[in-house]
């Protein structure tokens, strides 16, 4: 009995660790991207560092902290400027179910600005029964993700039958940076 108890939490062990490998991955789209990497190793803050590829030779690679670990990473033209540009998908809390999203745009591989996404929590309506298990697509510049509803009043219960889905274009922000903004949203069974 020992021996199976053993083994169900050792095989828990992995398969949860299994979920959250160190990042050690090139994305490029042609001879420009970035190379990320990222052990992983802490619950709460880990280093992520970025070397640009096929950036111009004044350009800096980037060295910082992030809440979580990164699951996966994502190269696109989200801008439409013919550059790539990057997004670490990093989850957190108690149980890794909950991402944000951290992005980096080219400027024409002279350097790199910040691509700010929004937290859920901060929008009123779409906050409403989010409880994590985001999935994430990426369709022609366009982010979507997707989630299922759970009820507002009992986020511990099962999820309720539908799921929402959050379109987010990138728009030019302050200061140089950019920013995901919703397009749309809607709920599906």
């Amino acid at each position: 009995m020992k021996k199976i108890i053993f083994l169900i939490v050792i095989f828990s062990c992995i398969k949860t660790n299994a979920q959250f490998k160190k990042i050690d991955t090139l994305v490029q789209i042609g001879k420009s991207g970035y190379r990320v990497y990222a052990s992983n190793k802490s619950k709460e803050k880990n280093t992520v560092s970025i070397k640009l590829i096929g950036f111009d030779n004044d350009a800096r690679d980037l060295d910082f902290l992030v809440d979580g670990k990164i699951k996966y990473v994502a190269i696109d033209d989200f801008n439409n400027d013919s550059y790539p540009d990057l997004l670490l998908f990093v989850y957190s809390g108690t149980d890794f179910l909950k991402v944000n999203i951290v992005g980096i745009a080219s400027e024409e591989n002279k350097s790199c600005v910040p691509i700010y996404f929004p937290d859920i929590r901060d929008d009123v309506k779409l906050r409403i029964g989010y409880n994590g298990h985001d999935v994430f697509d990426i369709i022609e510049g366009n982010l979507f993700r997707k989630f299922p509803i759970y009820n507002a009043d009992n986020l511990n219960a099962p999820p309720t039958d539908s799921k929402r889905t959050i379109q987010y274009k990138m728009i030019k922000g302050e200061k140089g940076s950019y920013k995901f903004v919703v397009v749309r949203s809607y709920e599906s069974k």
